[in-house]
């Protein structure tokens, strides 16, 4: 990609300075959903980078400012990784395994946005927080 004008790379560092900060803070509100991605050892040698970095594009295409994407270390559950864990106030957390990028995006899609859990990926939902 050739960047023609200064307004073509402005543009390009608000967008990427955009992911940084929702991967990094989110926005802070009480109806805040937080997206944990398994980043420990055995995350990331199953693509958890990947499905990291779609995770935050996505979220950031489809404008959700109540969503904070956090990386975090291991989760416990190596089998399945990568592992994303979605934290919704008042639900329990749900326990998502094997999501690569386009699983990601999905999750962001359908259970972020639409609502509705993708119950095939499924590997915990019963489990409450400390």
């Amino acid at each position: 990609m050739q960047i023609k004008s200064i307004e073509e790379l402005k543009k390009i560092r608000e967008k990427s300075l955009k992911k940084v900060n929702l991967r990094e803070h989110g926005e802070e509100s009480g109806d805040q959903i937080e997206v944990l991605v398994g980043m420990a050892t055995c995350g990331i040698a199953s693509g958890a980078r990947e499905t990291l970095s779609a995770i935050v594009d996505q979220v950031s295409k489809e404008n959700l400012e109540n969503v904070k994407i956090i990386p975090v270390g291991c989760i416990g559950y190596c089998h399945s990784e990568p592992i994303v864990q979605l934290n919704i106030p008042g639900q329990n957390p749900i326990l998502y395994g094997k999501v690569d990028g386009e699983k990601g995006r999905e999750i962001v899609k359908k259970h972020i946005k639409g609502g509705e859990p993708l119950k095939e990926s499924i590997i915990d939902a019963s489990f409450d927080r400390a």
